[in-house]
């Protein structure tokens, strides 16, 4: 953390948050959850899809990327199966739903899958998983970027193509386990993350990022303007790769929504498709068993001797749990410069509010 970085409580991040998607004409019931949504993503360690999205978020609520007043509509409705169409609407909120009435669908059946298109940026997608796995649900959920310009390359191509197009797996905790969460990019790194480095003036790892002629780099300042300049690199080379594919896919194809091939319009503010199949546990096995299976599993994948004892092997999912309870004993760290764009973020919309 920087010098001039100060740590704000949970609680007051939230608040004004609210405040400032209340002034911009956000019904109450979403301002909370989109604000709950900012926060925890920044009080898991997830900056890049935390509280310094506020400002960004608010200006597309002004310039009409996001429906702030919404009314999903439900596309088609089975036993098992639900699509919804957001509407433009918050991510969050909508998302938050879906899950909610498909995971309902699951416990009921043992399976669910559901689709949402027409929405806004639906934030860090592992906070979805996390719902499912809360309510004793397992969830594989794919999710595809659109509405801007692409941003990562494919394996052996030069130039963007992509956006990160993120995919979430998680399963539900146990009895001597905290749930697993696996939450990751398609891309070598995220954008948030670059952005972050490019601001404090620190190049990121080799190989992550390549320029506009297609020549690897690792000074970000290219790519974290506009307009953006090269393409950050995929996850894994072909790995990453055809998971990328298999988001646009799922995500886009199944949707609704589309795909970021350029028949479609960029606008400039992100919009998601999502994909999501939830899983009952309880209806593929016997409960103990399949306890003592995942934590015998997951006692042996631990005991690996760690190659870095400062650094030892953690279950998907242990790094956010830690980081919130330290963010939320200590604050959330907020750099003075996000601070300002904050309460010029709260200006711009005629709140009062100032942190």
């Amino acid at each position: 953390m920087k010098n001039q970085d100060i740590r704000l409580p949970a609680p007051q991040l939230t608040g004004f948050a609210e405040s400032l998607l209340l002034a911009s004409g956000t019904p109450a019931a979403e301002a909370a959850s989109v604000a709950q949504h900012l926060v925890g993503s920044s009080l898991a360690g997830h900056d890049s899809n935390g509280i310094g999205l506020l400002p960004l978020w608010l200006d597309h609520a002004r310039r009409k990327f996001v429906n702030v007043d919404s009314t999903p509509t439900v596309l088609a409705e089975t036993g098992i199966i639900l699509r919804i169409d957001a509407g433009g609407g918050w991510g969050p909120p909508a998302a938050e739903s879906l899950i909610e009435r498909a995971g309902a669908k699951a416990l009921e059946h043992g399976l669910a899958a559901a689709t949402l298109g027409g929405v806004h940026d639906l934030g860090r997608i592992g906070a979805y998983g996390e719902q499912a796995a809360a309510a004793g649900l397992a969830a594989l959920i794919f999710v595809n970027v659109t509405g801007q310009a692409p941003i990562v390359a494919p394996f052996h191509g030069s130039d963007a193509r992509f956006g990160t197009d993120p995919v979430c797996i998680a399963f539900p905790a146990t009895a001597n386990r905290s749930a697993f969460l696996l939450d990751m990019a398609t891309s070598r790194i995220s954008l948030g993350r670059l952005r972050i480095a490019a601001a404090r003036g620190q190049d990121i790892p080799p190989g992550s990022l390549l320029n506009e002629h297609g020549m690897a780099i690792t000074d970000p300042a290219g790519m974290a303007g506009e307009p953006r300049k090269g393409a950050l690199t995929p996850m894994g080379r072909h790995k990453g790769y055809g998971l990328a594919l298999a988001c646009e896919l799922l995500g886009g194809v199944l949707s609704g929504s589309g795909t970021i091939q350029p028949e479609h319009p960029r606008g400039g503010a992100t919009r998601n498709g999502l994909f999501a199949i939830l899983i009952n546990p309880a209806m593929f096995g016997e409960a103990g068993w399949m306890e003592h299976e995942i934590e015998a599993l997951a006692n042996y994948a631990l005991a690996s001797p760690p190659m870095d004892w400062d650094s030892p092997v953690l279950y998907p999912g242990d790094p956010e749990r830690a980081l919130r309870g330290k963010r939320l004993r200590e604050g959330v760290p907020v750099s003075a410069d996000l601070v300002e764009a904050l309460n010029a973020a709260a200006a711009a919309t005629g709140s009062e509010a100032r942190l």
